[in-house]
């Protein structure tokens, strides 16, 4: 297959003019979302940059340190982005959310690499990557359910309440709102395998075959790491939430 062809500077920044057409769009729709828009764009760009100069640096000078502690800074990231969505949860569902996706993440990175890969967990060329598309999804995930679970509870407090004055246990009047959330964090995940291959070639298979990849090899790591993705998001989410219900109530079966 031909090497990969490198983007300037110059042909790189045309694909900012694509940001005209939905900036566009939205301020003639009044959509006042463009200055999110804009933050957004600038943020991605910075950060992307900013990786890039650190995983050259990681690459160019390969220590296990290094891959551990950028492993370490991107799951905290992760952590604080669900923890930050979801402000309005108690103390003790932060610290089983955090350690949810924390070792859910890690776990599932560490099988991967080990043993679906074959390399060493210390070998930044695979652990970093493969590490920020699991981990990436499972937080996405995560809030989804979380938002999911916070805003079902609120709604339905009083058929809660009505529930335990019946006699109901609280976990059994909280299941069916740790199912239906568990059920709304997969969907994206779910739905986007079901298009796949057909609709749409994958973020990472697409990135392989640029490389320079034989597709066939790209189409066995991306079913991968899907399988890797949907699985840390629902360990995750099912932790988190099956865990996490149990800090909404008291001895005495009152939800607080």
């Amino acid at each position: 297959m031909n090497d990969i062809i490198a983007l300037n500077i110059g042909q790189f920044a045309l694909v900012y003019l694509l940001l005209i057409v939905v900036l566009l769009i939205m301020k003639n729709r009044q959509i006042a979302q463009t200055k999110l828009l804009i933050v957004a764009s600038c943020r991605m760009t910075v950060q992307l940059v900013l990786a890039g100069l650190i995983l050259t640096f990681i690459f160019e000078n390969p220590h296990p340190a290094f891959t551990l502690a950028y492993l370490a800074l991107m799951t905290a990231f992760a952590v604080y982005m669900v923890l930050h969505r979801n402000k309005n949860i108690n103390k003790r569902f932060k610290v089983i959310t955090a350690l949810s996706l924390s070792l859910s993440g890690i776990s599932v990175v560490c099988f991967f690499i080990t043993a679906i890969v074959g390399v060493s967990l210390f070998n930044a060329q695979y652990t970093i990557p493969i590490s920020g598309m699991v981990i990436g999804n499972a937080m996405t995930g995560m809030s989804l359910g979380l938002r999911a679970f916070n805003d079902n509870i609120t709604a339905n407090r009083n058929q809660i309440d009505t529930l335990l004055d019946m006699g109901v246990t609280p976990r059994k009047a909280l299941t069916p709102f740790v199912n239906a959330s568990i059920e709304t964090a997969l969907l994206p995940t779910l739905n986007s395998m079901l298009g796949m291959g057909i609709i749409s070639l994958p973020g990472m298979m697409t990135g392989q075959i640029l490389s320079g990849t034989m597709p066939t090899t790209a189409i066995l790591y991306q079913i991968a790491i899907i399988i890797a993705i949907c699985t840390v998001t629902c360990l995750s989410v099912f932790l988190c939430l099956y865990l996490g219900a149990g800090t909404l109530y008291n001895k005495r079966g009152q939800l607080l």
